[in-house]
């Protein structure tokens, strides 16, 4: 494990945000162009849908030093057919995986954001980092 940015004593995880151009991305940068404040040690790729991603990809972001995952999907409300129900198969298959590796699932969200949920966005995700920031205290090991 990498050593984390530290912030007034407290760790600041790595989080990768991943949002979809249809629903969650104008949502996030929403949430940016009303300056509202969550974790400053995220980072945001725009995907036409998560789903893209196979599992082994989601394991090769903790392995690249990332603590978090979250998965901002449009839900049920994709513009592609069925896209949400095999994105959630697909998040219970890393999952799994997940544990059979020793990362706890609560270091990997999936969740619906629209393009107008700044504040939804900023609570889930600032409630997210809180939950990786209590894992990462309990397991904590840094590294050079």
């Amino acid at each position: 494990m990498k050593v984390n940015i530290m912030t007034i004593g407290k760790i600041n995880p790595k989080i990768l945000i991943i949002t979809t151009d249809a629903c969650s991305y104008p949502g996030v940068d929403n949430a940016g162009q009303k300056h509202l404040e969550y974790s400053p040690n995220t980072y945001t790729i725009r995907t036409l849908d998560p789903v893209i991603f196979p599992v082994e990809w989601y394991l090769e972001v903790f392995e690249m030093g990332y603590d978090g995952i979250y998965i901002a999907s449009c839900g049920t409300d994709s513009p592609y057919k069925k896209t949400y129900e095999k994105l959630s198969a697909r998040i219970g298959e890393v999952v799994k995986r997940m544990k059979e590796r020793g990362i706890h699932y609560s270091r990997i969200k999936l969740t619906a954001i629209c393009t107008v949920c700044a504040d939804h966005f900023v609570k889930e995700l600032t409630e997210f980092v809180d939950q990786v920031r209590e894992n990462m205290n309990e397991k904590m090991v840094i590294t050079n």
